[in-house]
């Protein structure tokens, strides 16, 4: 995990020049991670990262090592500092480059260094050659500890993704405690100070003692404010330092979810990472500083009892009827919260559903049975949240009567104190005072209550969401391939979508040669589409396996295979932005000229060149400003930027005019030379692209072999006659 102790790099630490194919942290760490035994390619560590200007920055790079299973520390040292035990580390050097320091001679003056961008062995610097390019930041890198969970070996809780950030703040929290014992204990001098005002200052008229006491209270008056703030003040940063880690921490999972995993509705997993903002109320400061406050009730009990005796069973006897009330409408106010939650849910899906579909409910004209929809719905959170609002409610009414009644109770007792000599006026308003500050904490307690309540749902839910299984398996390695050759297998594959009872794929097998050009077609619903989801390791087969280069795909990193294969699916999905920004979505850093080469051969540039913003022209949501074949060919654009070895096509062409269709497969035929090429479609024409077909039916391989061959046979139904004996 990130080193709580990490060192907030500088805004003006910046690391890499103006070549945003240069990556100088991601190289370094390559390199690193290669000497402390956990080879791992820059794709892998750098897959899903929040990049920015496309490299890695110094706050991203100890989650970088992380997937690795590394530990990375930013400390600012200079080079006699960096003792040969902590090597290798990773040093910032003047000019925006970074180099591997493995060892050094103090008998020489000299360093051992690497340097990422070549990789060309080990080269010995003098000191002063090294110093005079040192900036004097490095990362400090270990192999992170593991526990052995097959031996028996707990996990630790620093890798939960709640508990592990929240301990990292646990040296602010620890300071927050030390200010709120102070803060506690200066507000017992006010009634100390009434007290002594009335016993001693009044009836002697002790001026100079007065002066004293009130120049004393005054400090402490000031010193408290100081206290209260620099409270609020750590309260507020950890609670933001958390809130920026657990954020990035939920949506990294869920981007990160096996297809197979994620929940069905989008918009209840929406709301799932909405429940986010429950979970961070809870952690601001005002809420934290309330569960701070509540043990020091004791210490006001105590100096009451110290004042006035047995008037201390009031107070203390109110206290714990308010709690034990609390926690006896627990249960019926989590439920409350539960239904609350749930039904916020699907209020939440209802409308991502509506607002998503709304031109087809237009057309429809099913406005009518989304409105009741969603006002049965809404009908259902108003009165679950009337019902969590009634029970804190009465909790709160109960806790400020019982206040009331303490206070009230203290000053009739008081009084006959009092009377009979055993307490004196001072110590009677000082009781009062300090009374009030005991009992005060009930008022927030319960609502205290609900805000648990939804905050504990909450990281329920947000803890099962954490938990689904993840496309990047932690601590995995994977087999380390660039660029793979694109020779497919499909062994004897089954495969059931999650939920469902119909197998998608049954006992599919077939091999495919590098550079072979294959279509594979069949009715609707017969799996083609299932088909290039298993080959993208979207899902994985229920049964048998898929392999690429021979190796089965769970055995590659995803972000490594998907690299490797370009794919433009059946339902092209275009982000808000620019043209530009939406065919290089995999790969930001590439130039015009790739992009451009790109957009020509899937015929992007028809369009785009006749447009007056051409490349920065904004597609809109989901592409909406484009029609159906000009977003086909921005997903084709997108398929062929990275010059894969491997092509998927599903589809392609299916909402495009003839005159297009044929200019792209034209342009087709010549790029695919030596690639393997897999086209999943019903259009004739584009078959001219592959030489051999498979024909899939209700999920089976129902014929397999050259194109011509297979055409002929279902032109005259006899597919089975050329059917693959084993292929």
């Amino acid at each position: 995990m990130i080193n709580s102790e990490t060192l907030a790099a500088p805004d003006a630490l910046n690391v890499g020049n103006g070549d945003m194919r240069q990556d100088a942290l991601l190289d370094a760490l390559v390199v690193v991670a290669r000497l402390l035994g956990r080879p791992i390619s820059g794709e892998t560590l750098r897959a899903g990262l929040p990049l920015v200007d496309h490299r890695l920055t110094v706050e991203l790079f100890p989650r970088a090592a992380h997937r690795a299973g590394l530990s990375a520390k930013l400390v600012r040292r200079s080079l006699d500092q960096l003792p040969s035990l902590l090597l290798p580390a990773v040093l910032l050097l003047e000019d925006g480059r970074t180099c591997v320091l493995t060892s050094r001679d103090d008998s020489a003056g000299t360093y051992t260094v690497i340097w990422p961008e070549t990789e060309s062995g080990h080269d010995t610097l003098e000191q002063a050659e090294l110093q005079a390019a040192y900036r004097g930041y490095a990362f400090l890198v270990k192999t992170a500890y593991v526990p052995d969970e097959s031996n028996g070996a707990e996990k630790s809780s620093d890798r939960h993704w709640f508990w592990g950030v929240m301990r990292r703040s646990w040296r602010v929290y620890r300071d927050v405690l030390a200010a709120s014992l102070l803060v506690n204990l200066f507000a017992l001098a006010m009634p100390l100070y009434i007290m002594n005002v009335y016993d001693r200052v009044v009836p002697n008229q002790a001026y100079e003692t007065l002066w004293v006491l009130t120049i004393a209270v005054g400090g402490i008056f000031l010193f408290e404010v100081v206290m209260r703030g620099l409270r609020a003040y750590f309260l507020d940063l950890a609670a933001r330092r958390s809130e920026q880690a657990l954020s990035a921490a939920i949506c990294e999972k869920m981007l990160g979810l096996q297809m197979a995993a994620r929940p069905a509705s989008v918009g209840s997993m929406a709301n799932q990472v909405s429940d986010f903002d429950r979970l961070r109320d809870f952690i601001t400061a005002t809420t934290m500083t309330a569960v701070i406050d509540l043990p020091f009730m004791v210490l006001f009990l105590a100096l009451i009892y110290w004042i006035a005796g047995p008037l201390v069973l009031i107070p203390a006897l109110a206290i714990p009827v308010v709690l034990v009330y609390v926690l006896l409408i627990q249960g019926p106010t989590r439920r409350a919260v539960a239904e609350v939650m749930e039904a916020s849910s699907r209020k939440h899906s209802t409308l991502i559903e509506s607002l998503s579909g709304l031109e087809a409910l237009k057309i429809l004209g099913g406005e009518s049975l989304q409105q009741r929809r969603w006002e049965r719905i809404t009908e259902q959170v108003s009165a679950s949240g009337m019902r969590a609002r009634q029970l804190s409610g009465t909790a709160t009414l109960m806790a400020n009567l019982l206040r009331q009644s303490a206070w009230l109770g203290m000053a009739v007792g008081g009084v006959y104190l009092v009377f009979e000599g055993e307490l004196t006026q001072g110590g009677l308003v000082a009781v009062l005072i300090l009374t009030m500050r005991a009992v005060a904490p009930l008022a927030q307690v319960t609502g205290l209550a609900v805000r648990y309540n939804q905050a504990l749902l909450a990281m329920r839910s947000l803890t099962h969401l954490a938990g689904l299984p993840q496309d990047r398996r932690e601590g995995r390695s994977y087999v380390h391939h660039d660029r793979l050759t694109g020779a497919i297998e499909f062994s004897d594959v089954t495969f059931t979508y999650p939920q469902q009872n119909q197998t998608a794929l049954e006992g599919v097998d077939f091999s495919i040669e590098t550079g072979e050009r294959v279509g594979i077609i069949g009715p609707i619903g017969s799996g083609k589409t299932t088909l290039g989801k298993l080959l993208l390791g979207l899902y994985e087969p229920t049964s048998g396996a898929v392999r690429v280069d021979g190796y089965d795909l769970r055995q590659f990193d995803p972000a490594i295979l998907r690299r490797n294969i370009g794919c433009a699916s059946q339902d092209v999905f275009l982000f808000q932005g620019t043209l530009r920004e939406n065919i290089a979505m995999g790969a930001p850093w590439t130039e015009d000229e790739a992009i451009l080469n790109a957009a020509d051969i899937a015929q992007v540039t028809d369009f785009a060149s006749r447009h007056p913003q051409g490349f920065d022209m904004q597609v809109g949501e989901r592409g909406e400003q484009l029609s159906g074949g000009q977003r086909q060919t921005v997903a084709l654009a997108r398929a062929l930027l990275l010059d894969p070895p491997v092509l998927l096509l599903d589809e392609p062409t299916s909402s495009m005019d003839n005159a297009t269709e044929g200019r792209l497969r034209e342009a087709l035929k010549e790029y695919v030379e030596g690639r393997t090429l897999l086209i999943i479609t019903h259009r004739a024409s584009l078959l001219d692209l592959v030489s051999r077909l498979i024909v899939l039916d209700h999920g089976r391989v129902i014929a397999d072999g050259p194109r011509d061959e297979i055409l002929e046979a279902l032109r005259q139904g006899r597919l089975h006659a050329v059917k693959r004996g084993g292929g």
